[in-house]
């Protein structure tokens, strides 16, 4: 290679090395990156340092400050696309990303984010103590863990398309109570949300102007319709759920109503109430030594009549009336 080339493609290298160290938030000395690229077996002195980064600066959105010796970082409007290198702490972030989150964003997305998937193992393979973070933390199911069911990929896919584009969507639907029958819907999605295993679609029909939860393990055909989803005035996800009914409506045709539930309950299992509480009016109240009163103000759904069996007959009352109903007559 000629002597202008090799000294162009060290360059090119020095340089390219010098970027990768840089981090966003962080300012990083030309004497800390002198010492780092000496590690990495670039000769390299301090001043050819500064004169590359002040080129750099030129193409790149990277900024320094007015310390003696000048401290360099990505500047915080620095688009990702120009970071060639991952930090230790934005490396876990998409590990964990991928695998936790990763079936519930759309195929398109999670296309796009492969590479990023991919820099952040490679990070992590060259990050010892980041990596053992990986390998120390786990997400644990609050019950009984269940295996999730089999979803139809082609129609999770069109799904979160139609979603991500506001696009109404043509859909099959088999029916939890009769399987073998088949229901055709044009769909409003609004949301998602899982629930455990089970990963449920938010959604209006044409033909409804109410809002359904569908499971999306039930759809054996979906297509993205090139029609502007409708959505319901003021839908909010986060209030949808707040109201309860993703606890599922006792009564299926009626709304689900907030109730004044009073509890009489073992002590010692009334203790989890004070870290986490039923609802932000709760109370606690002891009635002996043994029982303890618990008042709040919750969604009267199913899934609370479910969880009041569990505790058996370690609850000795429950008010109003007709949860009571509920619970005790199964």
């Amino acid at each position: 290679m000629p002597t202008q080339e090799k000294e162009t493609s060290n360059s090119l290298y020095r340089q390219w090395q010098i970027l990768s160290h840089l981090t966003t938030g962080k300012w990083i000395g030309t004497r800390q990156l002198e010492s780092i690229l000496q590690r990495d077996g670039i000769d390299v002195s301090m001043r050819t340092i500064q004169r590359d980064l002040n080129q750099l600066s030129e193409r790149f959105p990277i900024e320094k400050n007015k310390e003696v010796p000048q401290g360099w970082r990505w500047r915080d409007d620095a688009p990702i696309q120009s970071l060639p290198h991952m930090t230790s702490s934005q490396a876990v972030t998409f590990m964990m990303v991928e695998d936790h989150l990763k079936h519930l964003l759309p195929p398109s997305l999670i296309e796009e984010m492969n590479p990023w998937f991919d820099l952040a193992r490679q990070s992590l393979s060259e990050q010892n103590n980041a990596r053992q973070w990986i390998n120390r933390v786990r997400i644990v199911p609050a019950t009984q863990p269940l295996i999730p069911p089999i979803v139809d990929k082609k129609a999770q896919q069109a799904i979160y398309e139609g979603l991500l584009q506001d696009k109404q969507i043509e859909a099959v639907y088999r029916s939890r109570t009769n399987p073998s029958q088949d229901k055709k819907y044009i769909l409003n999605p609004l949301a998602l949300v899982q629930k455990g295993a089970v990963i449920y679609l938010i959604c209006t029909r044409q033909d409804h102007s109410d809002i359904q939860t569908f499971a999306l393990h039930r759809f054996s055909f979906t297509k993205v319709l090139d029609i502007r989803a409708l959505h319901p005035a003021n839908f909010n996800i986060d209030e949808y759920i707040e109201s309860g009914a993703l606890g599922f409506r006792v009564e299926l045709n009626k709304p689900t109503q907030n109730i004044h539930l009073e509890l009489h309950m073992d002590h010692s299992i009334s203790q989890m109430f004070y870290e986490s509480p039923l609802s932000k009016d709760q109370t606690l109240e002891m009635i002996d030594e043994y029982t303890t009163q618990v008042t709040a103000t919750v969604p009267f759904t199913s899934q609370l009549v479910w969880w009041l069996r569990s505790f058996g007959k370690r609850i000795s009352y429950i008010a109003p009336a007709n949860v009571a109903k509920e619970v005790y007559e199964q």
